[in-house]
Order: structure tokens, then C-alpha cells, then sequence
């Protein structure tokens, strides 16, 4: 090894070799052709994707003389390796066609117009020998008269330089694009590239229309002949499809067509003849470029977009067209003439033909299940990959150009219909309109278009290095680290972590932007309704349901005012939201507070980014603001809340050790009682709204929400309690406890419960004023929970002595009133207390306490007589006067009490003896009374679903009209409303009041029966 070689082998490491000493063997011999030095020579190689296989060209083309390698400049050698480098092919193609490639490589590449490329891949057929065919001039105007003809070459001569002419212009393009991405990167120019592979395919289609009329006019082409007269006058026009129809073509891609001709172009020839003759035509065109000959073929042009597919005709008229398509078509025939593009032959036809399709695309949206079927489409795409494939597969894989593809044009097609500035073919411009007009978030746009973008180039670099259709990425280190170069990025591992990346990215876009149900929406509403501004809205918003038309108007006009990005969203999102809303009960003041919620939410971005975008956010609001007076009041106050509605974990109960862990937290920052109090009762209004949202949008259940109105108010009330103990005098040595009763007690709080609490509290011995202490925390308590915003006070009548005795008790106290002065019913009443809040001991000394009252040893004929006379009392006297008893759900037959007071008497009567009994839940302790045998079990199941039901009708009534109501609403409208909430169908009032009413009866005849102990036969009453 000379003194030198070290070196040169560094320099070959430098440049991008692999094989260092072949390569330097081989530029120790190029250098003898070149007479260059070795070290500028090897610089040469370095831009190149492979070095290694561009200095095996470059010796061979020195070697057979194809190149005068001495002769070619710096420019030209730099050209040389970055394109032969990477493209094999066309190294193989200038080694064949050698002519002129030396001022190919000093010129280099260019992208040129699409007028540039036609007149050129012309002028490659056109020539005045003998052997060239006379044809009518296809640029010649239809007007024209005189010799109209011109000379082109037919057969296999004429492929040969239409071929030839094509690889060179190729040739161009592909070196622009190697040049370009050196100097600002690979994805800057990649429209433009695909724009000029495009137009270079249109112009080679063009010109193989002339060769393949030239062929047929003397005579040749395969099949029958044709007479010269056919040949020349039959008319045929070209449609490109796909790629070449949107101007966005690989490097190697099927050139997707159309063929269309129209005998009335040609009215000296028969329509059958002109339909024959254009066939051949069609045919000996797609001979032209894609059968084998000494030049290989060029690339498929793929016919199977046509009519019926690969059995359909291969050439038809535009009235056969337009038949099939208002007759036949499937969605994705429809959305494959998005791309549609007149290319070659009669241009007025070609345009007839695009001018007349068109509307299909944008009436496609109509179709039935149209979303779906786009969907499924992209979906059976991915299922057709080989499975050993799926993971390399950068086109048709999850994550692949495709998902970008079908994303836009789905979008294209739902909102395009009434947006023109959709009506875009290509891909990157579908994304920049879909930006511009707010039907995607503008970050989601831009990294889509980048991801695009990157897939194409590497796409092209794939395809570029054999001319090959290839959309795999290899799994060769070798072929890796090619492709790495080829792209600009330094190895392998940065290649493959770049397009993992960007694979990951473009799914996860896909799935928000192609499964969003705001597209499936919109393609449902009819088209008129996409406009909410013209005379027939007001007509249209009444037809749904809204009442006040003229009142929504102002509303949408206020909430699409302007030109901001803001408008412009709302623009596209209202119609659907506005049909979404007229499904609800009351649309009217579901948009008033939508237009609220949207004002109070103004400034933040992520607002209607959700609406648009999420998967069930838009739908679920509407719901929820047309169906719930009481939820859009607590969301008017807590707007942002509405983000909780895209996901179903926001929605669900919290515990109440977190709830009290964040309001602990909470207070801790809050100075004064009453900033502390003003703190608490929003947390606790965000979490009855949160319950609220989860029952209305069917994430929670009555039971669920049951449980999570226990920890809310539960830990609003210690850490409450724990707050006005710190700031009043003296509580600190006080033992406090709040004891919950009723519903609070059973835990079985609904959305319209009152909140039974008794309060306890204990003093050191020997400490005086301890009563009016504990009266003012528990006065101060209640005072900081009442929140009429919700509905929230502490009901303490249920205390001894009802409201005329002392707020608080000591212990003591409570224990002197229970043993000498207590009626049944109030020892009935502690069958539901639990301790909730304050002083742990002091509670379970309590709940001793009321066990040996609410669980006596004997209950005797005079308790179960006081108690049978105290119900038949409330029942005659506390319903209201006016209210039908069957409609009270409390108090009337069959209503809540009759369960509850059936469960406590058996309680009473049994629950000494039986433990199971011992439990404060109305259900669980009639499921246990029926297993024991102390009722049926048939009785007991009736008994459950009538309070089950009427405490459903009791909350949703709440959440409807923002109030507590025990009667079951008279008022159709209100009754629709609560029956919505509870799931029943639009317009089943009366089945919603039937099913309560039979229940009832039902169960107020089981009650009478085991209650007062009225014998069905006789209607006496058991006195025993």
C-alpha cells in the first residue's frame, strides 16, 4: 500500500463508501480517464445517495466511451453521481441512449410547464421522413380548413422515441429534485416535482394518442385493421384519474385514465363505428406505453377506475358515462372523480366530461351511509396488505400516505358540497383549504402536509433507484443507508426513527380527523341546511323544533359574526349542532346556552377544536343543553367543564378521599371563612355538574350517581366543618359530628334529595358554653353550605324535637331525649343515619347510641299502630292540595314512602334478630327481608323497581327543569322532558305515564297488603 492510500481511503469513508477498497481500486482508474485530481474527485461522489454504485457508472461510461470524462466539468461530474447515484435505471437508459449526455449533465435538471413538456414529447413523434404516417393535427383548431395534416412515426418506431424522450425528460426532473434537496431540503419542492411528473405524463399520454392513430392509419396495431379514414377522424379523449388527474404523479405510479369519445364529432361515421375505432385506439394507446419492446415499457396506464371495472367497456360516451353514474356508481367512484383531469384528445369533450361529472362528486355525501362506506373502503385497503408487508409499507399501511389521502378527501367531500374552496384536487392543496376554512386545526394541517411530504420523497426515492412501482421500505442495512443519503438524513437509525415517528403521527390524525361523527352528521343533513342565513332558515329551525326561530337566528347570526378563524368554525360546525340540538327537548334554550358557554369560553383555543374534532364532545353538549336547564345553568358558571365531555373517565364519580384531599387543598390557599366557603361550594358544584354530565350522557348509572353525590357532599362537609371549627373561638375544644339521615343516611341521594343531616357535639368536663359554641359552627356551617345555585341546603328537621328543638345536641343530650321522650317514628328515622363528617369517636359513640334505639328488643302492637296511623296521616295531609295523589312520587300511592316505610317497619319488627336487616340502603335491606322469608320475594322485587323508578323520575326532573318537584309533571312538554332523560323515545309521554302508574298500583297494593295489613278479599284491616 503506497503513502498515499491511507488517506485516499479516509477521503472514500468521508464521501459516503462502503466498499473502500474496491472504490478506491476504482477511482485510482477513473482518475486516469477524468485527469482530475484524486481528492476532487472523490468530492464529487459525496452528494450522492450511493456512492459506491455512482463511481461504478461513472468507470463504466469512461471505460465504454459512452462519456468523455475528461471533457466533463465539475458541474457535470457533481450531476453525474447525484443522479446516477441514486437511479440505476436512468444510469442504464443514458448507457443505452448515450446521445448528448454529457450536455444533459452540464445543463443539469429543470422542472418545466406542462405546455413545455406537450410540445416536446410532440416534437419527439412528429417527423417528416417517409416512414412517418400522416394523421389530422390534434392541436389543429375544429374550425380550421385546408391541410390539417401532419407526420408521425407509427409502430415500434414511434414507441421507441416517445420512450426515449420520456426517460430524458424524466431525467430532468428527477436531478432538479436531488439538486433541490441538497440546497433547502427534499420535502421543499416535492408539489412542484410531482406537478411536472404529472404534466410529462399528460403530454406522453398525448403523444401516444398520436402514434396510436398513426399505427391504426396504416394499418398496423394489433387486431383487425382499420380503415385509414377511421383511424383519422374517430374522436377520443383522455381522462386522467388518481395521481396524474391531481397533478401529484410519483416517480413510478400507475397513470389511473378514462377514455370518452363522442360520435358527434365525427357525424360521417356511424356511433357504433366511432365507438370501434376509439377502442382500438384506446388500445393501441396503452400498447404504446406499456408494452414490451427494445425500450422498456414506461409504466401502466390502469383503466380499472372505468364503468363496471375490468368488465366494462373500455371506451364509452359521455351519455353512457353520466347513465351509470346517476344509475350505478358506488361512493368510491365518486370520490375517484375528485382528481378527474382532461389530458389528451378533444379538449371541448374533456372538459364536457369534467364540467358534467363534477356535481356527482359533490352530491356523493347524499348517499346512504356515505361516511361509513368511505370508512370501510380505507379499512379493506389495509386488509388486502400481505401481512409480511404491513409494517414497511409507507402508501397503503396505518400511518401511510394513504390515511393522509383518504383523511382530506373525505373531509373534501362532506363539507365541499356547500364550500367551493374544497373543490381542490390535489392533496396539499386539499389540506391548505381545509385549513384556511377551519375544518381542521391549523397544527394538525401543517403536520399532516409535513408528514406528506416526507412519505413522498421517500417514496420517490424508493422508486426512483430502479423506476420501479415500490412503496416498501427494505429491511437491508445496506439499502437503508442508501435511502438514508437519498433523504438528506445521516444513517439508517435516523431514517427509520424519522418515519416511525411520522407513521405514529399521521394514524393518530387520521383516526381524529376520518372517524370524527361530525363528518357522518354533516353528510346526513340535506344540503339546504348547511346555510343557516337564507329566508327559508327561520322555516327550517321551526320544521326541527325550535320555537322561537327568530330568536335562534340572532343567536347563530351573534355566534358567526365576522371573518375571524372563530366564525368561520362555528360556520361549519352550527348546522349540525343546530340538528343535534332540535333532537333535544328544548332547543331553544339549548343554543341561548350554547352561545353563552361559547362567548364564556372565547378565549381558549382548545374550545372549538373539541367540538370539531372530538368524537363525541359536540354531540353529547347539544344533548345535554337541549335536555337539562339545571346542567346548562352549572356549565354557563363552569364552562370549561364542557372539555370533560370528550372523555368518559372526566365524567365519572370521584372518591371521597380525593374530593376531600383536593378541598383541603383548595382552603389551604383561601383567607377568611368566607372565601373558603365561596371555594368549596364551586368545587362542589363542578362535581354535582360532572355526575350530572356522566347520568344525562349515559356514562353513569342511578347507582353511580348516587355514590358520587355521597363523596361530594361528604367531603364538602368535613373539610367545611374542619374550616368553620378553625375560625370560630373556641371550637377547637368542642367534639363535633354531623350524622346524615334519610337518603343522605341510606345513601341513596339523587339529584333532587334533600340533604337530612342532625348535628352532635361534645365538651371536656367542666366546660361551660359549649351549646352556643357548637350552635355557631353549625350555624356558620349551614349558612356557607346553602348554595341556591344548586340547589344545596342541610335540612336538620329530622333533629328532636323537629324544628322547635336546639340545632345541636351534646351526646348526652341526645341519649336522655331518645330514652324518655322519643316517638317511633323518630327511632324509625335513625334506621338511616351514618356518620359523615368531624369527630370520628363522637360519631361512633352516636351510632351506638341510635342502635339501641332503632333496633329494639320488641316492637310492640302500639309502635305498629303509631307508626300505621302516623303514615296514613302524612299521606292525607302533606300532599298538596290540587295534586293528584297517583302523580305524587313521594308520598303518593305506591310512591318512595310506601317502600321506605314497608323496609323500616320490618326493620323495627326484625332487625334485633336478624343483623342482615342492620343496614341503612332501602333495597338491600328489602333483598334481605324477601331472603328471609319476612316478605315474597315477587313483592319485593315490585316494591324496588317502583321506588327505583320514582326516584329516577324525582332526579330527572331536577336535571330538567332546574327545580325539585315530587309530582310527576301534568305539562306534556315537561314531561317529555324528564322521559328524555330517562331514555324514552320522543313523543312517549304517555307511555313514560302508564309505566309509572301501573307500577305504582302494583306496589301500593303489595304495601296495603303487608303494610296496614288490608286482606285483599274483605279490605279489613289486620289488627293482630
Amino acid at each position: 500500500m503506497s503513502a498515499a492510500q491511507p488517506s485516499i481511503l479516509r477521503q472514500l469513508a468521508r464521501a459516503g463508501f462502503a466498499e473502500l477498497t474496491p472504490a478506491l481500486a476504482q477511482i485510482t482508474k477513473l482518475v486516469a480517464y477524468s485527469r482530475l485530481d484524486v481528492s476532487a474527485q472523490i468530492q464529487h461522489f459525496a452528494g450522492a445517495a450511493d456512492p459506491d454504485a455512482a463511481l461504478v457508472y461513472a468507470l463504466r461510461y469512461a471505460e465504454t466511451g459512452a462519456l468523455d470524462a475528461a471533457a466533463l466539468s465539475e458541474r457535470g461530474w457533481r450531476n453525474f453521481a447525484l443522479l446516477f447515484g441514486a437511479s440505476a435505471a436512468l444510469a442504464d437508459f443514458w448507457l443505452r441512449h448515450p446521445q448528448n449526455v454529457r450536455g444533459f449533465l452540464e445543463g443539469g435538471g429543470c422542472l418545466r410547464s406542462g405546455a413545455e413538456y406537450y410540445a416536446l414529447m410532440r416534437e419527439a413523434v412528429v417527423e417528416m421522413s417517409t416512414a412517418a404516417i400522416p394523421i389530422i393535427d390534434p392541436l389543429a383548431p375544429p374550425e380550421a380548413t385546408g391541410n390539417l395534416q401532419i407526420k408521425v412515426l407509427a409502430g415500434e418506431s414511434g414507441w421507441l422515441q416517445l420512450r426515449i424522450k420520456y426517460r430524458r425528460l424524466l431525467s430532468e426532473i428527477v436531478l432538479a429534485d436531488l439538486h433541490e434537496s441538497l440546497v433547502s431540503g427534499p420535502q421543499r419542492q416535492i408539489a412542484a416535482v410531482t406537478e411536472a411528473l404529472s404534466e410529462l405524463a399528460g403530454a406522453t399520454i398525448a403523444a401516444a394518442l398520436m402514434v396510436a392513430r398513426a399505427t391504426l392509419a396504416c394499418g398496423g396495431g394489433a387486431g383487425i385493421p382499420v380503415l385509414r379514414e377511421h383511424a383519422q377522424k374517430a374522436p377520443l379523449t383522455v381522462i386522467a384519474m388518481g395521481k396524474c388527474g391531481a397533478r401529484e404523479l410519483n416517480v413510478v405510479s400507475d397513470v389511473d385514465v378514462l377514455f370518452v369519445t363522442d360520435p358527434e364529432l365525427a357525424p360521417e361515421l356511424a356511433s357504433e363505428t366511432v365507438v370501434r375505432v376509439a377502442t382500438r385506439l384506446a388500445s393501441e394507446l396503452l400498447r404504446v406505453v406499456q408494452a414490451p419492446s427494445i425500450e422498456p415499457p414506461l409504466w401502466e396506464v390502469d383503466v380499472s377506475l372505468r364503468p363496471e371495472g375490468k368488465q366494462g367497456a373500455l371506451v364509452r360516451t359521455l351519455g353512457s358515462y353520466l347513465n351509470y353514474y346517476d344509475k350505478w356508481a358506488q361512493a368510491w367512484e365518486f370520490q375517484a372523480l375528485l382528481k378527474a383531469r382532461f389530458i389528451a384528445g378533444d379538449a371541448a369533450t374533456g372538459q364536457k366530461f369534467i364540467a358534467q361529472t363534477q356535481p356527482y362528486v359533490w352530491r356523493s355525501r347524499e348517499h346512504k351511509d356515505f361516511v361509513g362506506s368511505v370508512q370501510r373502503m380505507r379499512e379493506r385497503v389495509t386488509e388486502h396488505i400481505d401481512p409480511q408487508d404491513i409494517e414497511n409499507q409507507l402508501k397503503l399501511g396505518p400511518g401511510g400516505l394513504r390515511d393522509i389521502e383518504f383523511s382530506v378527501q373525505l373531509l373534501q367531500l362532506v363539507h365541499g358540497a356547500h364550500d367551493e374552496r374544497l373543490r381542490c384536487a390535489a392533496t396539499l392543496g386539499g389540506l391548505v383549504a381545509l385549513r384556511d376554512g377551519g375544518y381542521i386545526a391549523r397544527t394538525d394541517a401543517e403536520e399532516l402536509a409535513a408528514a406528506y411530504q416526507f412519505l413522498r420523497v421517500l417514496e420517490h426515492r424508493l422508486q426512483a433507484k430502479q423506476l420501479r412501482r415500490t412503496a416498501l421500505i427494505p429491511d437491508d442495512p445496506e439499502e437503508l443507508r442508501v435511502l438514508a443519503r437519498a433523504v438528506g438524513l445521516q444513517n439508517s437509525e435516523q431514517l427509520l426513527a424519522s418515519w416511525q415517528q411520522t407513521k405514529r403521527l399521521v394514524r393518530k390524525l387520521h383516526l381524529k380527523v376520518f372517524y370524527a361523527p361530525l363528518l357522518s352528521a354533516v353528510a346526513q343533513l340535506p344540503l339546504a341546511e348547511l346555510a343557516l342565513t337564507t329566508d327559508a332558515a327561520a322555516a327550517r329551525l321551526k320544521s326541527i323544533g325550535f320555537k322561537d326561530p327568530a330568536a335562534a337566528l340572532g343567536h347563530l347570526a351573534a355566534l358567526t359574526a365576522g371573518t375571524s378563524r372563530r366564525a368561520q368554525i362555528q360556520k361549519h360546525l352550527l348546522p349540525v349542532l343546530v340538528q343535534w340540538l332540535g333532537e333535544g327537548t328544548d332547543p331553544d334554550s339549548g343554543l341561548l346556552a350554547f352561545r353563552r358557554i361559547s362567548e364564556a369560553n372565547a378565549g381558549t383555543p382548545w374550545y372549538l377544536r373539541l367540538l370539531r374534532d372530538g368524537a363525541e364532545a359536540a354531540e353529547r353538549l347539544m344533548k345535554v343543553l337541549a335536555g337539562s336547564r339545571y346542567l346548562a345553568d352549572l356549565l354557563e358558571k363552569t364552562p370549561e367543564s364542557v372539555a370533560w365531555l370528550e372523555n368518559n373517565e372526566k365524567l365519572c364519580a370521584r372518591s371521597c378521599d380525593d374530593l376531600t384531599a383536593e378541598m383541603r387543598l383548595v382552603t389551604s390557599r383561601k383567607t377568611g371563612i368566607a372565601a373558603v366557603g365561596a371555594s368549596l361550594r364551586f368545587l362542589n358544584r363542578r362535581e354535582i355538574l360532572r355526575l350530572g354530565l356522566g347520568r344525562i350522557t349515559g356514562v353513569l348509572d342511578e347507582a353511580a350517581v348516587a355514590a358520587g353525590l355521597d363523596a361530594t357532599y361528604t367531603a364538602l362537609l368535613r373539610v367545611l366543618l374542619e374550616q368553620v371549627s378553625a375560625h370560630t373561638t373556641g371550637a377547637s375544644e368542642l367534639e363535633i359530628a354531623i350524622i346524615a339521615m334519610g337518603r343522605y343516611g341510606g345513601g341513596e341521594l339523587g339529584f333532587a334529595s334533600d340533604l337530612d343531616v342532625i348535628a352532635v357535639y361534645r365538651a371536656p368536663e367542666g366546660h361551660e358554653g359549649g351549646l352556643d359554641t357548637a350552635l355557631q359552627v353549625i350555624n356558620l356551617l349551614a349558612e356557607q353550605t346553602r348554595d341556591p345555585l344548586c340547589g344545596l341546603e342541610l335540612d336538620f328537621d329530622l333533629r328532636p324535637d323537629g324544628k322547635n328543638g336546639p340545632l345541636v345536641r351534646n351526646l348526652a343530650g341526645y341519649q336522655k331525649y331518645y330514652e324518655s321522650r322519643s316517638l317511633t317514628w323518630e327511632a324509625q328515622a335513625l334506621l338511616r343515619v351514618k356518620y359523615v363528617a368531624g369527630s370520628a369517636q363522637l360519631g361512633q359513640d352516636f351510632m351506638r347510641l341510635a342502635d339501641a334505639v332503632r333496633y329494639p328488643n320488641n316492637f310492640t302492637a302500639d309502635q305498629l299502630r303509631e307508626v300505621r296511623l302516623l303514615k296514613a296521616r302524612m299521606e292525607n295531609e302533606r300532599i298538596p292540595r290540587g295534586v293528584q295523589p297517583r302523580r305524587h312520587l313521594k308520598l303518593g300511592p305506591g310512591g318512595v314512602s310506601d317502600t321506605e316505610w314497608f323496609v323500616q317497619l320490618l326493620q323495627l319488627q326484625h332487625a334485633h334478630q336478624y343483623e342482615r336487616l342492620r343496614t341503612t340502603s332501602t333495597v338491600q335491606a328489602l333483598t334481605e327481608a324477601a331472603a328471609l322469608g319476612l316478605c315474597a320475594r315477587a313483592d319485593a322485587t315490585t316494591l324496588i323497581k317502583s321506588w327505583q323508578l320514582a326516584s329516577e323520575l324525582r332526579s330527572a326532573q331536577m336535571l330538567w327543569a332546574g327545580r325539585n318537584s315530587d309530582t310527576l309533571p301534568q305539562d306534556r312538554h315537561d314531561l317529555e322532558g324528564v322521559g328524555r332523560i330517562l331514555d324514552y323515545k320522543p313523543g312517549t309521554t304517555t307511555a313514560l305515564e302508564e309505566a309509572w302508574f301501573a307500577l305504582s298500583r302494583k306496589s301500593r297494593r303489595i304495601f296495603e297488603r303487608e303494610f296496614y295489613g288490608i286482606s285483599a278479599d274483605d279490605g279489613r284491616v289486620d289488627t293482630s
